[in-house]
């Protein structure tokens, strides 16, 4: 018995009529009608040519309209070769080649592999390309090189519309479909966000609970309860035709995810920050993460829905391990600030029940969880904790309220605020004696080389002007260092934060985010505390004996 080849030969149908699909395809940069007048002119085109041909009928049309031509992940392109393995039609018809495909790798597999294989009559009417009746029109150079200019004009497109949707961004326009929840699209100007007024309340509901202490969870939970719409769901509640790649359920609630990206997003107070994804390539549509470091970031875009402050303090408690049990609404006042001191990790919560009492307590984590033998206990009970920082706090903030007393003072009776006009003027004096300094210093030279000096007369003269623009030159950085003391000390941090909380009877979670940086526990019990505004109060504390040194020396 004679050996048969494993591939399959071509075989031209017996019946004397070939069954076409006309394939139509245009891309959304070409038009975003329903069909457009691209599509007609394809149609009319591909018509026209069976119109002119006898053995050829019309079995079907397939439309792409609005899906790109470097990939065949297309509708009607997937109908057409369901179509074909089940026999329907057995003759692709198209304008020209770039209708077909824009990826000459995978337009050349369909053309010389795919098609063959399956006996498929292909024809290209403005390429005068038929694989029946002109063979040799398939196998031509000019074939693989059309593929390849029709690949290369999708790859030049892309690049530049990549470069201007990045000069885009940095001019501060919003690119994108949709604007951020809490942010709608000005009507008059689709590249600027206004703000949305009905969801900026959840937004900064979301930031209030954040800060003075709710768990993410119990701020997702309780927007779940109170029927807020997610963002999504807001969205088309709007009528946006919004769709979201995690969605899993029709009626989508809040999570903490969600929670979580609101208050990591910048564009709340007033920036925009763009291009944190991009896809692969022009050929492989699939977004990936672009790393921040090329995230294109322009600041004061738009008006914000929360403050800086709000922002950074709730950015800041991000950073911190606040981890707690999903049922536990609101997280204790020390979550996340509290640290051993010699290893530096988070210390846990524990609670002690006894038969009359209960008493909760710190102890550090390295010792509870990974090795008794690399760190001690270094527990300390949680009232004990509580009545250090308080009393601690209380301390500086007494010490916020004579700062501020005295600097009074010392404005008062010192002229502060005057002695800071007079240095200005000086300083414009001084500036204006260096100028008139090298204004000479220039003109010495050429009257000594005139004859109108002599060389002891200019050498004399060249060390006097220098020496008064030395001199000047150092009274002016003096004074406008001694200037910008009295400029600063009025808007001291140190001392506005902290006499904001006088007669402070208990701690509470927003006051201890504001004004503590990290709480560490040393074994024995001792309460290390470092408070935020350090080198404020470094400031405000050199001004006051700076002015007291004067007072005496006056």
């Amino acid at each position: 018995m004679a050996r048969q080849s494993k591939y399959s030969v071509f075989q031209p149908p017996t019946e004397k009529v070939w069954k076409a699909g006309l394939y139509i395809r245009i891309s959304r940069e070409d038009g975003d009608k329903a069909e457009s007048e691209s599509i007609s002119s394809q149609r009319a085109i591909t018509e026209q040519f069976v119109s002119a041909h006898d053995d050829i009928q019309i079995t079907d049309y397939y439309i792409d309209d609005g899906y790109t031509g470097t990939d065949f992940d297309r509708p009607d392109f997937k109908r057409m070769f369901d179509d074909i393995t089940n026999k329907r039609i057995n003759c692709v018809i198209v304008k020209d080649l770039s209708r077909f495909g824009r990826n000459y790798v995978e337009a050349g597999k369909y053309l010389e592999v795919v098609f063959p294989m399956l006996n498929v009559r292909f024809i290209a009417v403005n390429d005068m390309i038929d694989s029946i009746l002109n063979p040799s029109s398939m196998n031509t150079m000019m074939v693989p090189i059309k593929n390849i200019m029709n690949d290369e004009y999708c790859r030049d497109i892309s690049t530049k519309v990549k470069t201007s949707l990045d000069i885009r961004r940095r001019q501060g326009m919003f690119i994108g479909s949709f604007a951020a929840y809490g942010y709608k699209k000005d009507p008059s100007d689709r590249h600027k966000l206004i703000i949305d007024e009905e969801a900026a309340l959840t937004v900064r509901y979301i930031f209030d609970r954040f800060i003075s202490g709710y768990s993410i969870i119990a701020i997702a939970r309780e927007l779940n309860e109170n029927g807020v719409l997610n963002p999504s769901e807001y969205k088309k509640s709007k009528g946006l035709n919004y769709k979201h790649a995690y969605k899993a359920r029709s009626c989508a609630l809040w999570c903490d995810t969600t929670v979580r990206r609101i208050l990591n997003n910048e564009v709340y107070i007033g920036h925009l920050v763009q291009k944190k994804t991009e896809v692969l390539s022009y050929k492989v549509h699939v977004c990936k993460t672009v790393e921040k470091s090329k995230n294109i970031k322009v600041e004061n875009t738009h008006d914000p829905i929360i403050s800086d402050d709000v922002f950074y303090k709730a950015k800041s408690l991000l950073s911190r391990d606040t981890r707690t049990s999903p049922k536990v609404s609101r997280l204790s006042v020390f979550a996340g600030f509290v640290k051993c001191a010699d290893c530096g990790r988070a210390m846990q919560k524990r609670s002690v029940v006894q038969p009359n009492k209960k008493y909760d307590y710190y102890i550090c984590s390295t010792f509870r969880k990974l090795d008794k033998c690399k760190c001690t206990k270094h527990a300390i009970r949680a009232d004990v904790l509580e009545e250090t920082v308080l009393a601690v706090l209380n301390k500086y903030i007494q010490i916020a309220v004579d700062f501020d007393r005295v600097i009074c003072e010392v404005k008062k009776f010192d002229g502060a605020l005057d002695k800071s006009a007079r240095a200005l003027s000086v300083i414009e004096a001084k500036k204006n004696e260096i100028a008139s300094a090298k204004k000479i210093l220039q003109e010495l030279y050429p009257d000594y080389k005139a004859g109108l000096l002599s060389l002891e007369s200019y050498v004399a003269l060249k060390d006097k002007y220098e020496k008064t623009i030395t001199d000047c030159e150092s009274c002016v950085s003096h004074l406008q260092s001694t200037e910008s003391s009295f400029t600063d000390i009025s808007n001291n941090e140190f001392i506005s934060k902290f006499k904001k909380y006088r007669a402070l009877s208990e701690l509470r979670r927003e006051m201890l985010v504001e004004l503590v940086d990290n709480i560490y526990i040393h074994e024995g019990g001792a309460v290390e505390l470092h408070l935020k505004c350090r080198d404020e109060f470094l400031s405000a504390t050199e001004y006051i004996y700076a002015n007291r040194e004067n007072r005496a020396k006056n």
